[in-house]
């Protein structure tokens, strides 16, 4: 039997301290045609969860380190929609109650029932055939550790399951659409219809009709009656990207659609009832825009129900390597070769550099190196020449010392500045300083006692 849901094998993750329970499982999964990885504690099946998708995952509750339970949790917070079976050979009915309550599948007793584990195998794949398309993969993850990308995963988590409309702003390349896929994927609207509209892209005279749709002989040309992207996602969630660069008059009609939950396609007299959550995003700043009189105070606060604020990846560096570890890993992925492995100096350029274009640029990047680099290891030498050079923050760094220098004095260079500017904006302050370049105050002081600094008002 292949278990393949168009081009993708089903896979399923198993996390057991018994060598013998793991081996054994593994094998009988495998005889179903499934694909099976396997972790001996609740850490490494943890790491092996955010590594790489999985459509199941077979979970002892007693486990070295932390438990089942608490690994459960923390599988659900990754991803709300996996199904875990919990496994236990001292099961109660209180624990079983508790796994329940945390999200489980399905509680399983040791020694384990053969036909018990392909019942499971079965009900999966069937629920994942079944699957609408556009949900038989997750979104992609949101990567960060940094302190603000956990409260931003937090707040999605919080938001998710709920029907409240989202209101996310950031840079172009921060990752808002991102994250409206996540909100509609936790959501209980996940088996409808995510259409996604770039207001930006769609010509004045041509919104309305992306919008809202037509009926057969509106206009010239409206051969056939046609479905706006509104009548699409019914039932569903609307996102409404770069919404800031609607025009007033159509600010106006979506403000009355969205607060009578009814329109008429162009051309119609019929009105179509609708129930879509929204999620809307933008990179300006509409309190500005309010201000300058470009866009409608009353569709910003019908629209801004739950905040959610994008750093850009300047301000949350220290994830910069687990941006880039995650690109390595997908495009190793996409073309079918071995992952490439990136220096450590390499690294260390790719953390300093300002990323203008924040996560997308990140991305696009680590595919041009992937392509381009013949190496498996990824060095110094086959970063482009405006990483090297860094940003306009180097300001003590003329041309023509530069063109002298050799690449660690430069490197060397670029980081002395980097720091410099770093505590100017921090009003040298050491522990804003260090959290906003993501060191321990302890190796900030080291390299302000290495590059010499002259500062004489450092505050702790």
């Amino acid at each position: 039997m292949n278990n393949v849901v168009g081009q993708e094998v089903l896979r399923v993750l198993i996390i057991d301290d018994e060598e013998g329970i793991r081996n054994s499982l593994s094998d009988v999964i495998r005889d179903e045609g499934w694909v099976t990885e396997i972790a001996a504690s609740g850490e490494e099946g943890i790491e092996k969860f955010r590594d790489g998708f999985f459509d199941l995952v077979f979970l002892d509750i007693w486990l070295p380190g932390i438990d089942g339970l608490a690994t459960l949790h923390q599988l659900k917070d990754l991803h709300k929609g996996i199904p875990v079976v919990i496994m236990s050979g001292h099961g109660t009915i209180e624990t079983a109650v508790k796994a329940t309550k945390i999200g489980a599948l399905d509680f399983l007793e040791k020694p384990l029932s053969l036909q018990r584990i392909v019942d499971v195998l079965e009900a999966v794949k069937k629920a994942k055939y079944q699957a609408p398309a556009y949900l038989i993969s997750p979104p992609p993850s949101l990567v960060g550790e940094s302190e603000i990308m956990r409260n931003i995963m937090q707040q999605v988590s919080l938001v998710g399951p709920r029907s409240s409309w989202v209101f996310v702003t950031g840079e172009n390349g921060t990752g808002k659409e991102v994250v409206a896929k996540n909100i509609h994927y936790q959501s209980k609207r996940r088996d409808k219809p995510l259409i996604a509209v770039n207001c930006a892209a769609i010509p004045e005279d041509l919104i309305e009709n992306e919008l809202f749709g037509h009926v057969k002989g509106a206009f010239s040309h409206a051969f056939q009656d046609k479905k706006g992207k509104f009548e699409l996602a019914q039932h569903g969630t609307l996102f409404l990207d770069e919404i800031g660069d609607m025009s007033l008059k159509t600010q106006a009609k979506i403000l009355r659609i969205l607060q009578e939950q009814a329109f008429e396609r162009l051309g119609d007299t019929e009105t179509i009832n609708i129930d879509v959550r929204v999620i809307a995003a933008t990179n300006k700043d509409l309190i500005k825009e309010i201000a300058a009189g470009k866009f409608r105070e009353d569709l910003f606060f019908r629209l801004n129900v739950i905040p959610i604020h994008l750093p850009p990846v300047r301000e949350r560096r220290g994830d910069v390597p687990l941006l880039v570890r995650c690109f390595l890993k997908e495009n190793a992925k996409i073309m079918g070769e071995a992952e490439k492995d990136i220096e450590p100096e390499a690294m260390n350029l790719l953390e300093l550099y300002p990323w203008p274009g924040n996560v997308r640029e990140i991305k696009n990047l680590i595919e041009r190196l992937y392509i381009m680099c013949p190496n498996h290891l990824i060095s110094i030498k086959d970063l482009p020449p405006h990483i090297l050079s860094g940003s306009s923050i180097i300001e003590e760094v003329s041309p023509s010392d530069s063109a002298k220098a050799t690449l660690k004095e430069a490197r060397s260079d670029f980081e002395r500045a980097f720091i410099l500017s770093a505590l100017k904006e921090n009003d040298f302050n050491i522990s804003k300083t260090a959290d906003a370049l993501g060191l321990e105050r302890s190796s900030l002081h080291k390299k302000i006692k290495l590059y010499n600094f002259e500062i004489k008002d450092l505050k702790a």
